[in-house]
């Protein structure tokens, strides 16, 4: 099944997952993944470097892995992985990789 989050995705989510981790440093923030999820699938792939970014962009070209990296209101950072198949988007924290 794919996940749509908005018209702007870019690319299909599969099954969207989370970590316990990711759950809780969310639930702290008091914040959802909604608008990240929707930043991943529209390309803003947040905090990561030049070269990963390039990577995410040559990504959606090729079908291979896609990393973004966000922070929190509260600082913490969260990771947003889709798998190169597209079968699964996982959220995160960069401890639990």
């Amino acid at each position: 099944m794919m996940i749509t989050i908005n018209k702007e995705q870019k690319f299909p989510f599969g099954r969207v997952v989370a970590t316990p981790g990711a759950l809780a440093a969310l639930a702290g923030a008091g914040e959802t993944p909604g608008p990240y999820l929707a930043r991943h699938g529209a390309g803003d792939w947040g905090t990561v470097c030049a070269d990963d970014a390039a990577l995410n962009d040559q990504a959606l070209i090729d079908g291979d892995r896609v990393l973004s990296a966000y922070e929190l209101g509260d600082k913490t950072r969260l990771w947003i992985i889709t798998e190169c198949d597209r079968s699964a988007t996982t959220l995160l924290l960069p401890e639990e990789y």
